[in-house]
């Protein structure tokens, strides 16, 4: 049997799912005693979001401190959380932060998006919610 990272399992379902479908339909994992997180949404229609938001505001995340990734809760400072060079161009700040995911950004069915959130909420369509352990 081949060798099985357990850092890897996160990504594939191990730890569980919920399949949402609607507007309103959610998964909230936002209270102190949440033990899992959303890992990563895989969209079965073309999907819309309410919420997307990023696991504990983004906050002391990762081997960086901060994490940012796809949110309705953004925008978020790529340049600082990643590291970019800011340096070398600073004439638009602006645009190197992720922009804000709003109900018209559709989503199409067929992808996966991962990341780190404790809180999706659907405006339309449906999705697969994997979840992984804090």
């Amino acid at each position: 049997m081949a060798y099985r990272d357990n850092l890897t399992d996160w990504g594939f379902g191990q730890y569980g799912s919920t399949y949402l479908t609607g507007d309103g339909a959610r998964l909230q994992l936002t209270g102190s005693t949440a033990k899992y997180y959303i890992c990563a949404i895989t969209l079965t229609e073309d999907t819309t979001f309410q919420k997307l938001e990023v696991l504990d505001g983004g906050v002391g995340m990762g081997v960086i401190n901060n994490t940012s990734c796809v949110a309705t809760d953004g925008p978020y400072p790529l340049d600082t959380d990643w590291h970019g060079y800011t340096t070398l161009e600073t004439t638009n700040e602006a645009s190197e932060d992720s922009d804000q995911v709003t109900t018209s950004h559709v989503f199409p069915r067929g992808i996966t998006i991962y990341g780190f959130w404790d809180q999706v909420e659907l405006n339309s369509g449906a999705c697969i919610v994997y979840v992984a352990p804090k």
